[in-house]
């Protein structure tokens, strides 16, 4: 941008609550790492970055707003860059054709228009392998992989996570650290959707069930919090808002949860760890306790009897019944319970299920 002066680049993920944490942190990084940061202005509310030179905008959107991403101007030059991270998290085709033509248009040379997609390689399903991938690279069109062993700007501690996960989790090592396109076989759920609704309608509805389920994280694994309402009339399970981060402590976790509106809720949380429940109940969830866990596999049988109706803001949930699959052992026999990865948002919506049909059921 710097570069040509005309130019303006629109950055995009799913869900805009999830770019601050991400994008926008990343290229406040890059701005400071080129030590360029006193020529540009950092801004919040909006959430945009300025090259205060001549006014060029970095702005930031979501899918869950799809008007606000097809009715973009700018009030310099032209919108010629865009930057749709995270792409796997937009699953149908024609959304991303929206994006696709929402900075179409002659542009003056030397300017030209580029959008870059980037994504972790999790489901060879996904219509970005069919689309870019299994064609020819051509004069308009550049699909490439790379890994962590070309990354100048990770450090030795960056380099030994990818290390570990070699070791630890050869399955995901494949696809997070070589760039490998993941396998799907066997998914856990198979009747399930992603679809909006209206929330507050379906809870004014008659017999309707709200659970909560936390699966505790902090510095690989993220916390994940799961919210549903049930409909055992017609047998639907809705998902309709999470919590999915790495890095927060329990008085952390408690205060996001506050903030999100569900500080009173009876929240079942991992019943493994009871010393966090305790102190999220110190930080305020005083409604927060032990999750009904029962098996695993009784868990998942009872939450194979509904349809499940994610909202599209629930992206890693999204994300995660996507990939989570059953186990198979070393020579590729079914093992009869799902792999121990892709299930931090799966542990925390059968915690909180349970929580709802059967909340006296003992732990272990």
């Amino acid at each position: 941008m710097m570069q040509y002066p005309e130019s303006n680049t629109l950055v995009i993920r799913k869900v805009f609550r999830t770019l601050e944490n991400s994008c926008y942190s990343d290229l406040i990084w890059a701005i400071r790492r080129l030590g360029v940061e006193q020529w540009w202005h950092i801004s919040k509310s909006p959430l945009q970055l300025t090259y205060i030179p001549t006014g060029q905008k970095i702005l930031f959107r979501g899918l869950d707003d799809p008007l606000k991403v097809t009715s973009i101007s700018v009030d310099v030059g032209a919108l010629t860059f865009a930057w749709l991270e995270e792409l796997y998290e937009i699953t149908r085709e024609e959304d991303f054709d929206i994006l696709d033509e929402s900075i179409r248009g002659a542009v003056a040379a030397p300017l030209f228009k580029r959008i870059t997609g980037t994504m972790n390689p999790w489901n060879e399903k996904h219509f970005v392998k069919r689309r870019f991938f299994d064609t020819p690279n051509t004069a308009n069109k550049l699909a490439l992989s790379t890994t962590y062993e070309c990354n100048e700007f990770l450090d030795d501690a960056d380099r030994a996570v990818f290390e570990d996960m070699k070791i630890r989790n050869p399955k995901r090592y494949r696809v997070a650290g070589l760039a490998e396109w993941g396998v799907i076989e066997g998914l856990v759920y198979d009747n399930f959707e992603e679809r909006s609704f209206d929330i507050d309608a379906l809870r004014r509805k008659p017999g309707i069930k709200s659970g909560f389920g936390l699966d505790f994280g902090y510095t690989v694994d993220p916390s994940a919090l799961i919210c549903m309402l049930l409909d055992e009339d017609e047998k639907n399970l809705y998902v309709f808002d999470e919590l999915y981060e790495k890095g927060l402590t329990n008085q952390m976790l408690a205060k996001k949860i506050i903030s999100m509106g569900y500080g009173k809720e009876v929240i079942h949380a991992d019943a493994a760890e009871p010393k966090s429940i305790d102190e999220l109940r110190e930080a305020g969830l005083t409604s927060a306790k032990k999750c009904t866990k029962g098996s695993i596999m009784f868990g998942i049988q009872k939450i194979q009897n509904y349809k499940i109706i994610y909202h599209p803001r629930c992206v890693n949930f999204g994300t995660e019944i996507n990939l989570y699959q059953m186990a198979r052992d070393r020579f590729g026999v079914p093992t009869g319970v799902p792999e121990d990865e892709n299930n931090h948002a799966m542990d925390a919506f059968r915690y909180g299920f349970l929580g709802i049909k059967q909340p006296n059921l003992m732990s272990f």
